[in-house]
């Protein structure tokens, strides 16, 4: 009543709400202490006449504090008459929250916010939850605002991202469009970076006020790296495309006089090393947020080591001056991914199996087969494919046998990473050698055969 006939009241009201709800907070903290007091005396002093009257008044006149109907809480009756207040405060929070952003984001405008720019809007946020923090159910209530304000920089951030072909190029320097896609990310993981330290800097947050304004910086780190995907894409297919034109290069020669191969490392692994080294100092150094790079240029870093593995495994013919280069591109290989790491051994099961492989280049059919690595580290779809190599030109690789080009088996490997369909595939090719050598009426089959069946049925085994 009184605010509806002050304007000036209704104002202080809503404007200073947080103020307003304290005090009722305080209000109710001192009746509940003030009813506790009077039953404490009223027990003392055990006189049967005043609790006889005690009963007979409470009958008539209910005590707040021991509610007779269990689906009335007294407490939040007192609350709900500040309702109007707080709805139209909690209004007003979320246009000072939003105007900052719409200011720095006009329509038409291709920058994101300067950093001073962002600083303001960090503040505003922090200043809101400060105010906020005389209540759980109103800090709740204005991190759902604030976890809006943050979902509202994310959209506003994405419409300034290039989505053109330049965006992707991995040809030449930094494009325009590049330029900017780096600078959202920037501006979004500055944005994420300072958020989280500000409820981190919360004393007594609510856990459903924290999930709730986490919940929201999620949709910006998902926004990271949709900015940052087709230039991923474009690296890891770059990367593929030089690592398959290892089979341009001839592996079958023999070894030199000194033993030792006559280039540290093959054309195809220069390359690759000029394009990684490249890559990182052209685009990826200019983002700021290191660890979310490196997040992604790792899995690109893993994929590069497997597809190298795979395509090197299916080198034939492959001779012993062959298998040397060859070992040397895979300790090159270390080396041509590192730019991409924090620690080349962070890479885990794709580093175990580039270091597990290179030694089998150099051992016996047999021992391969018994390699403690194997079906563990490596898988044995790969190790009987490498086999194919020792065998005799009859004996086709299933690629071969399917006339398929290296790029195209490696798309159908791609397609199907059940280690079962590898080794079906793989049987195949076998069963069509075992056909190829009883149609010439041939005595006997190649002394790779019989180990590469014998691991095939191990395999399978394990599959099954």
């Amino acid at each position: 009543m009184a605010t509806d006939s002050s304007m000036f009241l209704k104002q202080a009201f809503e404007g200073e709400y947080p103020k307003l709800l304290r005090l009722y907070n305080d209000l109710w903290k001192r009746l509940q202490q003030y009813s506790q007091n009077i039953q404490g005396k009223f027990n003392a002093s055990g006189t049967t006449d005043l609790y006889v009257d005690l009963q007979h008044m409470e009958d008539d006149t209910q005590d707040i504090f021991i509610p007779k109907k269990p689906d009335y809480d007294p407490e939040k009756a007192l609350k709900d008459s500040l309702q109007p207040y707080e709805a139209a405060y909690l209004s007003k929070s979320l246009s000072r929250l939003f105007d900052p952003i719409n200011l720095v984001f006009p329509p038409g405008g291709r920058n994101p916010p300067s950093a001073d720019e962002l600083e303001g809007i960090i503040k505003t946020i922090a200043s809101e939850l400060n105010v906020a923090a005389v209540d759980a159910d109103l800090t709740l209530a204005v991190s759902k605002n604030v976890a809006k304000t943050v979902q509202l920089y994310g959209v506003k951030s994405e419409q300034l991202l290039s989505t053109q072909g330049d965006a992707s190029q991995v040809i030449g320097p930094l494009t325009e469009g590049q330029r900017r896609n780096v600078a959202v990310v920037n501006s979004l993981y500055k944005l994420h970076q300072s958020v989280t330290k500000v409820v981190s800097s919360q004393s007594s947050f609510p856990p459903a006020a924290e999930q709730t304004i986490i919940s929201a910086l999620k949709t910006v780190h998902a926004l990271m790296g949709s900015a940052v995907q087709p230039l991923l894409t474009s690296v890891g297919d770059a990367i593929e495309a030089i690592i398959i034109t290892m089979h341009q290069e001839d592996f079958s020669g023999s070894l030199s006089g000194s033993g030792k191969p006559d280039v540290p490392c093959s054309l195809y692994m220069k390359e690759l090393q000029g394009f990684i080294a490249r890559v990182m100092s052209d685009y990826f150094k200019h983002f700021e947020c290191l660890d979310f790079v490196f997040d992604n240029t790792e899995a690109i870093a893993q994929r590069a080591i497997e597809l190298f593995i795979r395509n090197a495994s299916l080198i034939r013919p492959l001779g012993e001056g062959g298998k040397v280069r060859l070992a040397a591109d895979f300790a090159q290989m270390e080396l041509a991914v590192g730019p991409f790491c924090r620690r080349v051994s962070d890479l885990g099961k794709s580093y175990r199996m580039l270091r597990s492989f290179r030694p089998l280049l150099f051992q016996t059919s047999e021992h391969v087969a018994s390699s403690p690595a194997l079906g563990d580290i490596i898988p044995f779809s790969i190790i009987i494919q490498f086999l194919f190599t020792r065998a005799p030109a009859e004996l086709k690789s299933p690629f071969q046998r399917a006339e398929w080009s290296h790029a195209r088996f490696s798309q159908w490997l791609d397609d199907h990473p059940s280690e079962k369909d590898r080794l079906l595939l793989i049987r195949g090719a076998l069963e069509a050698y075992v056909q190829s050598v009883r149609s010439r009426e041939g005595k006997e089959f190649a002394p790779v055969y019989p180990i590469m069946v014998q691991l095939l049925q191990k395999a399978m085994s394990t599959v099954q």
